[in-house]
């Protein structure tokens, strides 16, 4: 496919979260005309930058795996580089010392060498424990990572063996890390891909990345300046309200200071890019889409919290990463800290702990929830004074992503209707397993929706003009 593929096409990106920027870069680097529709002030969707009392901080603190080729080459492409950007951490499952978890750690040897000797040096594991890790990853590889009949994480498990103390400081913490589902409720084959291309694959592949730039400059930022600088347009604070196929064309309805108040547009075509739920509001009144907005209807949600602690500067971890005994019939919530000073000078003394899956923690209120983890990391790591912070504030996304379930029905990108695809983190993927609800499974679906409208599955080019609701004139972009 040409550079210029989309050459002249008029589309509308309507979300400006991860999957609709990487839609929006991937149309413009076609050479589509795009512009993109935020509802809020800011990029990012679900990972965004947020401020909160004169501090930068992220929505939720995120990890990736080195497997996330799709976004480590779009943050190359918009100018981002990774080796700077990103610490690049060994597959590691890290528990304080003392607190009765294991320390495994897997050298930068080649795949497989570096489980395997990860495994046999690996502290707090029992002979029985560490053979049953290693046969549960030889039959997951046997039987190509994915099960005929899916069933629940905690299933497959049991299935194959695993003792329970594996299942507590392993694969239960990793479920829940890449899944945001509980392992009695999560979709093993989703969690098989997840490990396929992680431990299955080249040793890289299964490193531990974690953003030192906060979520809004890591990505959305820099999308929106490559967009302004290959011609598009990024309107914040402009919420989409109704589209309208017309005559082989889509008319948007929107509001939003930056548009002028009620604002109507035409494209050639739409990436609808919003989260399930507003998706599914915008395709319920058109009937073609009734199967995919029915899909959306019945997904459920889970939340995540995060609770940033701040103690004095000088405060540092032995090291950036580790996982945590969660228990939260005992107050104990946590299942990973991060040390944000040993990613960020100036974010020094600073630690996020986070909890997946976070439905009984959201129940608490913010001080309470901040007091619970600060007590867990007080006993975790005594004689740090990591009992009494000198601030804290808990960050919940309430629907940060879709429930995984086994056998979930996920729509596709492309819809019955020419020219308009949908993106984000809950479609299916194409031939392999879907993935959840990660960034990468964000970046994959918008590249995906991108390529639906360039191999033609909207109406011929043209540049998307655009009328006001109280007569013609053309939006000013703001970036």
């Amino acid at each position: 496919m040409s550079a210029t593929k989309g050459s002249g096409l008029g589309v509308a990106v309507v979300g400006g979260g991860w999957a609709g920027c990487a839609a929006a870069v991937e149309l413009a680097r076609r050479g589509a005309q795009v512009t993109l529709f935020e509802a809020a002030r800011t990029l990012g969707g679900r990972a965004r930058q947020v401020e909160v009392d004169g501090r930068v901080l992220d929505n939720g603190q995120h990890i990736l795996l080195g497997a996330y080729k799709q976004t480590l080459g779009l943050l190359k492409r918009v100018g981002v580089e990774p080796g700077q950007a990103i610490l690049r951490l060994p597959l590691q499952m890290r528990y304080p010392p003392g607190a009765g978890g294991m320390d495994l750690v897997a050298p930068r040897l080649p795949a497989p060498w570096h489980m395997l000797v990860g495994l046999l040096r690996a502290k707090g594991l029992a002979y029985e424990d560490k053979k049953a890790l290693a046969q549960f990853s030889s039959a997951a590889k046997w039987m190509g990572w994915r099960l005929d009949t899916d069933v629940s994480v905690s299933t497959l498990l049991e299935r194959f063996g695993q003792t329970e103390r594996v299942q507590r400081l392993m694969w239960h913490p990793l479920c829940l890390a890449a899944l945001n589902t509980a392992p009695e409720r999560a979709s093993a084959n989703v969690f098989l891909a997840v490990l396929r291309d992680s431990l299955g694959a080249r040793r890289s592949a299964s490193d531990m990345l974690i953003p030192r730039l906060d979520l809004g400059a890591l990505f959305p930022q820099a999308a929106g300046r490559y967009l302004a600088s290959n011609g598009g347009k990024v309107h914040l604070g402009a919420k989409v309200t109704a589209l309208t196929p017309a005559a082989g064309k889509w008319e948007l309805d929107a509001a939003g200071q930056a548009l002028g108040g009620a604002w109507r547009g035409e494209f050639d075509a739409v990436v609808l890019a919003t989260p399930p739920a507003q998706t599914g509001a915008l395709l319920a009144p058109l009937s073609e889409t009734a199967d995919q907005a029915a899909q959306l209807a019945a997904f459920e949600y889970e939340p995540i919290a995060t609770c940033y602690l701040q103690y004095a500067p000088g405060l540092r971890l032995p090291h950036p990463l580790y996982a945590l005994l969660d228990a939260p019939g005992q107050a104990r919530f946590g299942q990973f800290v991060f040390d944000r000073g040993q990613l960020d000078t100036n974010q020094a003394g600073l630690l996020a702990v986070v909890i997946s899956a976070a439905g009984a923690a959201a129940a608490l209120d913010q001080e309470a929830l901040a007091r619970a983890c600060a007590a867990q990391l007080g006993a975790a790591f005594p004689g740090l004074g990591l009992d009494a912070p000198q601030w804290s504030r808990v960050i919940t996304e309430k629907r940060a992503t879709f429930a995984c379930t086994p056998g979930l029905a996920r729509p596709a990108n492309a819809t019955a209707l020419p020219g308009l695809v949908l993106a984000g983190d809950y479609t299916a993927s194409e031939g392999d397993a879907n993935y959840p609800a990660t960034l990468e499974s964000a970046v994959r679906s918008g590249q995906a929706a991108a390529a639906v409208i360039l191999r033609g599955g909207s109406s011929s080019a043209g540049n998307g003009s655009l009328s006001h609701a109280a007569g013609k004139r053309h939006a000013g972009s703001v970036q």
